[in-house]
Parts: C-alpha cells; structure tokens; sequence
C-alpha cells in the first residue's frame, strides 16, 4: 500500500473514531484487511479490552476458498463467539475501508450470524 493511500485511510480512520466508541452495552466491532487475511475483534473501549476476536488466521480455522469466502466464515466465526460471550449489539468500524467486497461480506455474515448493528 501507498503512503498516499496508508495516509487516507488513516484520515478516514479518525474520523470514524471520533463518532464510534464501544461501550460495555454497544462494543466496536472493528476489522482489519491484510492483503491475504482478516480480523475482526469486538472491543470495549471503555476499558481498553478486547473482548472476542476471530481471524482467517486462527488454528480451528480451516475454511478454504477465496479471500471473499474466508471473510464469510470469519463473521459467521465472530457473530458465534459474541452470542457465547452475551454480546447481541455492536457498532461497526470499517476502520477506513471501504464498505464493499470483504468488509461487506464479514459485516453481512455478522448478521446473519445474530449480531446487530
């Protein structure tokens, strides 16, 4: 990636930041897209901790497939974790990507998976 891009998108980051806050009823959902793998973590920011998270990377994942699908499996992934952790409501930070292709498949299977945002 560009410094020119690096730079917008941590531009758009802020701005983001500065309207989203993850609270202890509301948590920030938020994700971030390498070139090969996604994360995404919930997160009260309150207390500065991280309470569930989930990645293409993980151990007991084994989904295979394009990096669209994995995306897939790793909201379905975050969305099962937060239910089990007492979590249903959430607010999505795209962190400065835009809301298309990966980052709209893990935010769409999020959904599915019984989170609300």
């Amino acid at each position: 990636m560009s410094i020119k891009k690096q730079y917008r998108r941590q531009r758009i980051k802020m701005r983001l930041r500065k309207k989203i806050q993850g609270t202890e009823a509301t948590p920030r959902l938020s994700v971030f897209r390498s070139n090969r793998d996604i994360y995404a973590q919930i997160i009260n920011d309150l207390d500065g901790k991280t309470l569930v998270a989930a990645s293409s990377r993980d151990k007991d994942f084994s989904a295979k497939g394009t990096k669209t699908e994995l995306a897939k499996e790793v909201g379905k992934a975050i969305a099962a974790k937060a239910l089990a952790a007492g979590i249903t409501t959430v607010v999505f930070d795209r962190s400065g990507y835009l809301y298309h292709g990966r980052v709209k498949a893990l935010a769409e299977a999020a959904r599915e998976g019984g989170l609300k945002f």
